[in-house]
C-alpha cells in the first residue's frame, strides 16, 4: 500500500510539472492573473473595514453621522466597482490561459499520434486513446481553470485576511488561526483519496469509450453473430465497475463540502463567542468586530473553495497523467539529417538475411533473403499467418527489421526518408481506407494537383467510373470515412482508382480485388497488367489464380520462403504449392 501511494505521488508530481511546463508560455498572463487576484482580495478584504467604520459612526440615538456615512457607501461602491472590473479581467486571463494549454495539450497529443510507430497503435485499443485525447483533456480543462479561478483568489484571501485580522486583534486572530488546521487536515485527507479513484474513473471511462467505438464501427458483424446480448453483458460490466468507482470518487470529493463547512462554523463561532467577551470588556468596538466577524466569514470559506479545487485538481491531474502517459511515449527514431530522399526508384528491390518478429520471445521471419529485378512481378502466397503481411509491412517501413537489411536500389531503407520510400510505392490492400469527403478528393488523395480529366481516365482504368457516375452527384458525392452506403467492392475500386491516378514505380497489390465480383476482377486484373508494365509489384493472393502470370511465386510457410519459381516450375515440382493450388482446383 505504501508502494502504490509512493507511485501516485510521483506521477501526481510528474504530471505536474508537466502541466506547469506548458503554463509556463503563457507566465505574463499568470503574472497578470496573480496581480488582479491580489487586488481583488485587497479590495474585498478593504469593504469590511469600511462597514466596521460605519458601523462605529452609529453612535446611538440622534447622533448619527450620516454625512461620513455616506461617503464610506461611496467607497465600497467604488471598491465592489473596481473589484467586479479586476475579476472580470482575471477571469478573462483564465480562461486564456486554460485553453490555450489545452490546445497546446491536444496538438501535441495529435502530433505525437502521427510519429508512433505502428506497433503502440496496434497494441492499442483505438477507443482509450480517442478518450485519452477529447474527455481527459476535457476534465483536465475544467480543473484548470478551477484551479487558476479559485485557488490564487483563496489563498491570497486566506494569507491577506490573517494579516488584517492580526494588525485588527491579535488575541481573536490566534483563536482562528489555532481552528484553521482542521481544514487543512480534511483537505489532505480528501485528497489522498481522491487521486486513485478518480485516475481508475478515467481508465474505465476510456475502456468503456473503447467498447463502444468497436461496436459502433462493427455492428454488422455483431448482428451477423447475434452477439447483441453478449455485447450489452459485457458494457453491462463495464458500465458497473465504471458506475463503482465514480461513485467512490464523487463520495469523497463531495465530503469536502460538509466538512469544511462544519470548520468553517466553529471558525465564525469561536470568534463570535471569544470577541463578544472582548467587546464587553472595552478590547475592540463594536464596528471591529463586525469587521472581524465578516473577516472570520471570508477566512473560512476560501478553505472551502480550496477543498473542492483541491478534489477537481486530482481529477485533473490523473487525466493529465494519462494524456502525458500518450505525450511521453517513445516516437519512431525520425530520419537521420542524412537521410536520402529516393526521387524515382528504379525497382530494384533485395532483403538480405531479414529477421523479425512482433514480439521479441515468438519468431516470425528468419533468414528471409530475396532480390527481385526492376520490373518484376513477385507474387507472395502460403497459408495464414506465414508472414505474407508482414512481409509488405517491412518493405513499406511500417516496422523496422529486427536484423538484415531490405535495400532499394542498392540503398538500404533505413538510410532514406520515410516519405520518400511510401512515394515510390503504390498500395492497395484488402481492407480499403477512405476519407470524409468526395468520391473526386478520395482519388485525388495521392496526386492532390491531379485534373479532372485525369481523374476520370484513373476511375475508368479501375472501372469505377460507370457506379460514380450513376451516384446523386457524380464525382461530387460526398462520403463518410467509411464509405457510406457504397458497397466494399465499390470501396476498393475507388482505392484501385487512387493508385492508378499516381503510378508509381513499385506497387504493393495485397488482396487488391478481394472484394470484387469475378466479371470486373476480370477488367481489373488487365488494368493491372498494362499498370504493371515495367513496374516492380509485389502480390499478395489467396485466390492463385490470380498470380498465374507473375514472374516470381514466393511460397512462404512459418515465416521463411520453402518454394520459389514460376507457376509452370511450381506445379511441376508438386510441392507445397502444388499442393495449395490443386486445394482450390480439385476436381
Amino acid at each position: 500500500m505504501a508502494d502504490k501511494q509512493i507511485y501516485q505521488k510521483s506521477g501526481q508530481m510528474a504530471a505536474l510539472r508537466q502541466v506547469l511546463a506548458y503554463i509556463r508560455k503563457y507566465w505574463f498572463l499568470v503574472g497578470l492573473s496573480l496581480i488582479l487576484a491580489a487586488v481583488t482580495v485587497a479590495l474585498t478584504l478593504y469593504v469590511p473595514i469600511l462597514t466596521g467604520n460605519a458601523v462605529d459612526l452609529l453612535l446611538g440615538k440622534e447622533a448619527v453621522d450620516f454625512d461620513s456615512i455616506f461617503r464610506i457607501m461611496i467607497m465600497i461602491a467604488a471598491a465592489v466597482a473596481a473589484t467586479a472590473v479586476a475579476q472580470w479581467v482575471m477571469n478573462t486571463c483564465n480562461n486564456h490561459i486554460t485553453y490555450h494549454v489545452v490546445k497546446d495539450i491536444r496538438e501535441a497529443a495529435f502530433h505525437k499520434l502521427e510519429q508512433l510507430p505502428l506497433k503502440y497503435l496496434d497494441n492499442k485499443a483505438y477507443g482509450d486513446i480517442v478518450s485519452r485525447v477529447v474527455a481527459d483533456v476535457d476534465t483536465f480543462a475544467d480543473g484548470l481553470l478551477m484551479g487558476f479561478t479559485q485557488l490564487f483568489t483563496g489563498v491570497l484571501t486566506i494569507g491577506g485576511t490573517l494579516i488584517f485580522m492580526l494588525v485588527t486583534n491579535v488575541p481573536i486572530a490566534l483563536v482562528v488561526i489555532c481552528i484553521t488546521p482542521v481544514s487543512f487536515l480534511v483537505a489532505r485527507f480528501i485528497a489522498t483519496k481522491t487521486y486513485s479513484m478518480f485516475k481508475l474513473q478515467s481508465e474505465t471511462r476510456g475502456e468503456q469509450t473503447s467498447l463502444i467505438e468497436e461496436m459502433i464501427g462493427n455492428q454488422k458483424i455483431v448482428k451477423t453473430f447475434s452477439r447483441e446480448e453478449a455485447v450489452r453483458n459485457q458494457f453491462a460490466e463495464i458500465n458497473g465497475r465504471l458506475k463503482d468507482c465514480s461513485l467512490k470518487a464523487i463520495f469523497f470529493s463531495s465530503i469536502t463540502n460538509p466538512a469544511t463547512r462544519f470548520v468553517n462554523s466553529l471558525v465564525y463561532a469561536g470568534v463570535g463567542i471569544f470577541g463578544a467577551f472582548v467587546a464587553i470588556k472595552g478590547g475592540i468596538s463594536v464596528g471591529r468586530l463586525t469587521c472581524f466577524l465578516s473577516y472570520a466569514n471570508q477566512y473560512t470559506k476560501p478553505f472551502n473553495e480550496i477543498s473542492g479545487v483541491v478534489t477537481e485538481l486530482q481529477n485533473a491531474l490523473a487525466c493529465a497523467a494519462r494524456i502525458f502517459e500518450l505525450i511521453d511515449e517513445e516516437p519512431q527514431l525520425p530520419d537521420s539529417d542524412t537521410a536520402l530522399v529516393l526521387e524515382k526508384a528504379q525497382g530494384n528491390v533485395r532483403l538480405e538475411d531479414v529477421n523479425f518478429s512482433y514480439v521479441p520471445d515468438k519468431e516470425l521471419i528468419r533468414g528471409f533473403n530475396l532480390e527481385v529485378q526492376p520490373g518484376q512481378r513477385v507474387a507472395i502466397v502460403g497459408p495464414t499467418g506465414c508472414g505474407k503481411t508482414t512481409v509488405i509491412n517491412l518493405l513499406m517501413r511500417f516496422y523496422d527489421v529486427d536484423s538484415g537489411s531490405i535495400k532499394v536500389d542498392g540503398t538500404d531503407i533505413r538510410e532514406m526518408t520515410r516519405g520518400s520510400l511510401r512515394t515510390n510505392y503504390g498500395m492497395v490492400l484488402q481492407d480499403t481506407w477512405l476519407r470524409a469527403g468526395t468520391i473526386r478528393d478520395n482519388i485525388r488523395m495521392g496526386k492532390p494537383e491531379a485534373t479532372d480529366e485525369e481523374v476520370i481516365a484513373a476511375a475508368k482504368a479501375a472501372h469505377a467510373h460507370s457506379f460514380i457516375r450513376r451516384l446523386s452527384a457524380g464525382y461530387d458525392t460526398v462520403i463518410t470515412e467509411d464509405g457510406g452506403s457504397l458497397s466494399q467492392g465499390q470501396r476498393q475500386l475507388l482505392c484501385i482508382a487512387r493508385v492508378m491516378l499516381c503510378l508509381p514505380p513499385m506497387l504493393i497489390l495485397d488482396e487488391a480485388t478481394s472484394s470484387i465480383d469475378t466479371r470486373t476482377e476480370l477488367k481489373i486484373q488487365n488494368a493491372f497488367a498494362k499498370m504493371m508494365e515495367g513496374r516492380t509489384s509485389f502480390i499478395v493472393a489467396h485466390r492463385l489464380s490470380t498470380i498465374q502470370e507473375a514472374d516470381i511465386i514466393l511460397v512462404m510457410k512459418d515465416g521463411n520462403i520453402v518454394e520459389q519459381g514460376s507457376h509452370e516450375t511450381l506445379l511441376a515440382k508438386g510441392g507445397f504449392y502444388a499442393a495449395l493450388y490443386n486445394s482450390q482446383f480439385a476436381g
